[in-house]
């Protein structure tokens, strides 16, 4: 949905620091190869959103960003999401199929694992039911997507969702600055890598991230793996809703039916624009409409992307939200996230994709 002139006016200053912050990383970037532009992206956005909570808590106001929220919230979400769109170019639509067909164990493997060892480690710490389930999609699937998704079909309380997205979030800074390293120590070629990150990694932002530090080849694999594994919101959602329905089948009516509704949320919303996107620029990229000399140009427009949306990630880290999160729904988040990212590499092991 486009936005509107105020939105876009109330979006600027955010946007623009995010900016200044991603130019500053670019350029650590190119002076250490090594470390690249993403990592120190979100270093700086920290300690750039950390003082100006600070400052505006010292000033009398509240510990929050102010008038840098909604162009941090944008430049983390839709600069991210035209940065997958991007990534199309260098991708056929034969490639998609392949990767998508070889990796499609490992990804319903590590669903079904998260989601049963969800349930049964949220019951052991005492989560609560709504809250495992809120963590155990967002880590299965694709974080805070998934989270918005299913909230209002399960009916989470705020503070639940707050807790869930606090914990997938600190997951995902982790796995930025844990993966590759997993990555080189194991030896890992970039397709392995590529399947790694796109399975065990939440968000989009912090896959295409991870998998950007660690080399092209893993970050075209990367996207594709976790945008197949994206999909897997609407058998989950459904599912969920069927559920939900049935308990509450005396009191209300059934929240699935032939409407195409389910638990509120249509089916069709819950693709998300930018796979959309992606698959069009994949099908531009294959029928010759965009040429394969645009890749290179294409790929550098997105790695600057990604490094603004990860200067705005880092910006909106609230270190105080985090504390308040409470130790055993993060014990649970970080449990699942370690227990995803070694069934990942062990289903790839069993199937000799290592």
């Amino acid at each position: 949905m486009p936005l509107s002139r105020p939105a876009v006016v109330a979006a600027l200053p955010g946007v623009a620091l995010a900016v200044v912050i991603g130019l500053a990383a670019t350029l650590v970037g190119r002076a250490v190869p090594v470390v690249g532009g993403p990592v120190p992206a979100v270093l700086l956005g920290a300690v750039v959103g950390w003082l100006v909570r600070r400052r505006r808590q010292e000033d009398g106001g509240a510990a929050d960003l102010g008038g840098l929220q909604p162009g941090v919230k944008f430049a983390s979400s839709r600069v991210l999401q035209a940065a997958v769109v991007l990534l199309g170019a260098q991708l056929s639509i034969g490639e998609v199929l392949r990767i998508g067909g070889e990796t499609l164990p490992v990804m319903l493997t590590t669903l079904v694992v998260c989601l049963v060892a969800a349930w049964g480690i949220g019951r052991l710490l005492r989560v609560s039911s709504t809250l495992r389930t809120l963590i155990g999609v967002g880590t299965g699937i694709c974080g805070a997507s998934a989270i918005a998704a299913v909230t209002p079909v399960v009916g989470a309380a705020s503070a639940e969702v707050a807790y869930a997205l606090s914990t997938i979030f600190l997951c995902n800074i982790a796995a930025v600055f844990v993966f590759p390293l997993v990555g080189h120590a194991l030896g890992l070629s970039q397709h392995a890598f590529g399947v790694f990150a796109g399975t065990a990694v939440n968000d989009t932002s912090s896959v295409v991230a991870t998998a950007t530090i660690y080399g092209r080849q893993a970050t075209d694999t990367a996207v594709v793996v976790k945008l197949v594994r994206t999909l897997m919101i609407i058998p989950i959602v459904v599912g969920l809703a069927g559920l939900e329905a049935r308990r509450t089948a005396r009191s209300q009516p059934a929240s699935v039916d032939g409407s195409g509704r389910a638990g509120g949320v249509r089916v069709f919303r819950l693709v998300p624009w930018f796979l959309v996107g992606f698959l069009v620029v994949v099908l531009l990229r294959t029928v010759g409409v965009l040429p394969a000399s645009v890749a290179p140009a294409f790929s550098t427009a997105a790695t600057f992307l990604i490094t603004v949306a990860l200067a705005a990630v880092g910006v909106s880290t609230d270190f105080a939200a985090l504390r308040r999160a409470g130790f055993r729904p993060m014990l649970l988040g970080i449990a699942l996230w370690v227990l995803v990212a070694v069934t990942s590499l062990g289903v790839q092991a069993a199937f000799g994709q290592l």
